[in-house]
């Protein structure tokens, strides 16, 4: 018997929380052991799940603090690890839901490859929540897709989704491997994260999944898009979503902490690196910088503060405004 133990955080959205533990009932898991940890964040109002959807294996575990994203699932993590000893970990996004068979996809994918780090499902924005709702037929709302494999983006200085507001017609029905998995579902065997680690809390939200799998590929491992798994993502945004002040001040504090953190690892090979490979390096430095500058000069102050707050070493969780 396969064990799995499913982390969800959970920030004051308790219908959200409801509807991913409701499709939970559903799921498939022949031969597979599954418990699942609900960390209630720090939340404004404790949360409270109806008895129906409370499973002998669901746990409620509250937080007095906000822990953030980072130390919100590592807290999950380390009570499952201490509580069931999972074969596998599956972070899971509390505003989501899943098509029934999409956990025994990611693990038969996970047994299936012996170097798997990481297994990321198909992700289709919740019908609906698309970032540009009305621009679809309604036939197709449900099929765009949220994710559907990683990219990091060097010379930009950026990370993005795979497919994204794109209508899926089977361009990524195949397996494949991504440079980075989403937060929003990631199952990662034990043995992976008792190597690599949990989810770095300097971040406190926002890149930690691009951080986390940078560690694991780095590791040795591979991270396996998977689309035959599916889930569907609410994009509710617990923080405030896309353009709020706590979004633009962790993406831009974030973004420029990751790329400076492995710009060596990208850049140099070898244990000394060529003069090429060096002087590479030290020009991406400066486009950071350069990037960093431009950020402190911007209107938006809560871009400025987490260009600034960068350059400070201020990490972690910070208060925004």
């Amino acid at each position: 018997m396969t064990s799995v133990a499913i982390i969800i955080v959970h920030f004051n959205t308790d219908d959200e929380t409801k509807a991913c533990l409701e499709s939970l009932i559903d799921v498939k898991h022949k031969g597979i052991s599954l418990s699942t940890f609900v960390i209630d964040n720090g939340s404004k109002n404790p949360l409270h799940v109806p008895e129906r959807l409370l499973t002998k294996t669901t746990r409620i575990i509250r937080s007095d603090a906000n822990l953030g994203f980072t130390n919100g699932n590592n807290l999950g993590i380390s009570v499952a690890i201490r509580e069931v000893e999972p074969d596998y970990i599956l972070l899971l996004n509390n505003d989501t839901t899943v098509k029934p068979d999409f956990l025994e996809k990611l693990v038969l994918a996970a047994q299936a490859e012996p170097k798997l780090g990481m297994a990321v499902p198909k992700i289709y924005f919740y019908p609906g929540k698309e970032f540009h709702s009305k621009s679809y037929p309604a036939a197709e709302r449900g099929r765009i897709l949220w994710f559907a494999g990683g990219t990091i983006d060097w010379a930009n200085l950026d990370a993005f989704h795979r497919g994204v507001d794109e209508i899926d017609r089977g361009q990524f029905d195949h397996t494949s491997s991504t440079e980075f998995a989403t937060g929003c579902c990631i199952l990662i065997p034990r043995a992976v994260l008792e190597r690599v680690g949990t989810l770095d809390p300097r971040y406190f939200l926002y890149l930690e999944d691009v951080d986390w799998s940078q560690r694991v590929i780095h590791a040795g491992y591979d991270i396996k898009f998977v689309p035959e798994s599916v889930v569907w993502h609410k994009n509710a945004g617990s923080s405030g979503g896309a353009g709020s002040p706590t979004h633009l001040y962790y993406q831009t504090r974030n973004r420029l902490f990751f790329f400076m953190k492995y710009a060596q690892h990208h850049f140099l090979t070898g244990q000394q690196g060529s003069l090429a490979q060096t002087t590479q390096l030290f020009w991406f430095y400066l486009r950071v910088i350069r990037l960093a500058m431009q950020k402190l000069f911007q209107s938006d102050n809560s871009v400025r503060r987490g260009a600034l707050d960068w350059f400070l070493g201020r990490m972690g969780k910070q208060a925004v405004y």
